[in-house]
């Protein structure tokens, strides 16, 4: 048997909508997304330089670079090759960076996600009014998730070194012998969107404060990651037909880009936050105030 909730959704899908829109709204979703977009633009070039100058330990650069290069055309679709020759000289003079050069890089990489649990506790804000978290529990979950992403990143490599041999490869059956080509792609598609719903759903469980259930997260990491997938190929093709950006932008176009990549991105995610919060506020008082009012 369905629970209220779910049942509420199933029967009143439209009208569920309109208060995930009309919260977002109130919460003013669109400002809190440019902002975690611009933390991140800064966040992510020292952050990725990081996680690959600790792994380059233990693995082959070019290997961690070329499955760095497929995860980053889910996220930077068209802008994935100046993002990874950006990291790529990174990672060839990071020796002269020095400790204090680390630090800064260690502080600029963090940005991203305190921003972002800002922005969440003004959703989750029936939340924060009952608990606060603790501000050095907050200091800690951006490394928490920074070691979380070196860890993928290092599993996907090691297991892409496999599919790679997937191009070469056939299989008989039924006296027919199908070849495997192109399968790895495939197969490293789908193992991008299985990380990727991992990854926001557990976005979803620790940013906000207080316990927050797991189905609950992953409604809206699965929310999320179909809203991103079916924008992110409108973005391929509306930067590869009809966009102006490098016309009126010239040398900032691929900052530009990015940037609008990044807050399309950063107003799914919170979107995905909101269709959290109204399912939870479902069966509560009407009338609870959102976390901000114009």
């Amino acid at each position: 048997m369905p629970s209220s909730r779910v049942q509420f959704v199933l029967d009143n899908p439209w009208r569920f909508t309109r208060l995930v829109i009309s919260g977002f709204r109130a919460n003013q979703g669109l400002l809190l997304a440019g902002a975690v977009a611009y933390y991140t633009l800064l966040s992510m070039v020292p952050m990725l330089a990081l996680i690959l100058v600790l792994l380059s330990q233990i693995q082959e650069p070019r290997e961690l670079l070329d499955t760095l290069h497929d995860y980053l055309a889910l996220i930077a679709p068209g802008q994935v090759d100046v993002l990874i020759n950006q990291i790529s000289l990174f990672l060839e003079n990071w020796k002269v960076v020095g400790v204090v050069g680390l630090m800064i890089l260690l502080f600029f990489s963090s940005l991203a996600f305190t921003v972002l649990e800002n922005a969440m506790s003004v959703i989750f804000f029936h939340r924060v009014a009952i608990k606060r978290r603790h501000f050095l529990m907050s200091a800690i979950i951006p490394y928490f998730f920074i070691l979380l992403l070196a860890a993928g990143l290092l599993l996907v490599s090691a297991v892409s070194g496999s599919l790679h041999a997937l191009d070469a490869s056939s299989i008989t059956l039924m006296g027919h012998v199908w070849s495997l080509s192109g399968a790895e792609k495939t197969l490293i598609y789908l193992l991008g969107i299985i990380g990727e719903t991992l990854l926001l759903t557990s976005l979803y469980l620790v940013m906000p404060v207080g316990r927050l259930e797991l189905r609950h997260a992953l409604i809206g990491g699965i929310t999320a990651v179909v809203l991103w997938e079916i924008t992110r190929q409108f973005l391929i093709w509306y930067f590869s037909t009809l966009s102006l950006v490098n016309v009126v932008y010239g040398t900032f176009a691929t900052a530009i880009i990015i940037l609008i990549t990044l807050e399309v991105a950063a107003t799914i995610l919170l979107i995905g936050a909101q269709v959290i919060a109204e399912y939870e506020r479902i069966g509560t008082a009407p009338g609870a105030p959102h976390g901000l009012q114009t």
